[in-house]
């Protein structure tokens, strides 16, 4: 079965870290561009990092640029998403993005993250 399942998520105080985690399966994605997008309620999916299969350039919603670090370990098959200095803002679920032109495009079903007292 061709999955992305992502893991990390959960209830953080304003300042605090996480580090969501997204694990492919049934497919490798070496060779794909690998991003992170966030939806909050009421708003619209928005794109949040972004790292690419040609020499690993990254590139980041300004909201987040210099707090998140998006990473990738092709032997494992696994995306990163590093998040530090989290703001209630940052309130939203998730979601994990494999592409690759006229090859594949899969989703992961969402995690919640939450930055709250």
């Amino acid at each position: 079965q061709v999955q992305l399942v992502e893991s990390g998520g959960g209830l953080v105080q304003p300042g605090g870290s996480l580090r969501l985690s997204c694990a492919a399966s049934g497919f490798t994605f070496s060779n794909g561009v690998m991003s992170w997008y966030r939806q909050a309620p009421g708003k619209e999916r928005e794109l949040v990092a972004t790292i690419t299969n040609i020499g690993g350039d990254t590139n980041y919603a300004d909201s987040v640029k210099g707090r998140f670090t998006i990473s990738r370990d092709n032997a494992r098959n696994t995306v990163y998403l590093q998040m530090n200095s989290l703001k209630p803002e940052d309130t939203a679920v998730y979601y994990c993005r494999a592409r690759r032109l006229l090859t594949y495009d899969v989703w992961g079903q969402g995690i919640q993250v939450t930055v709250s007292s």
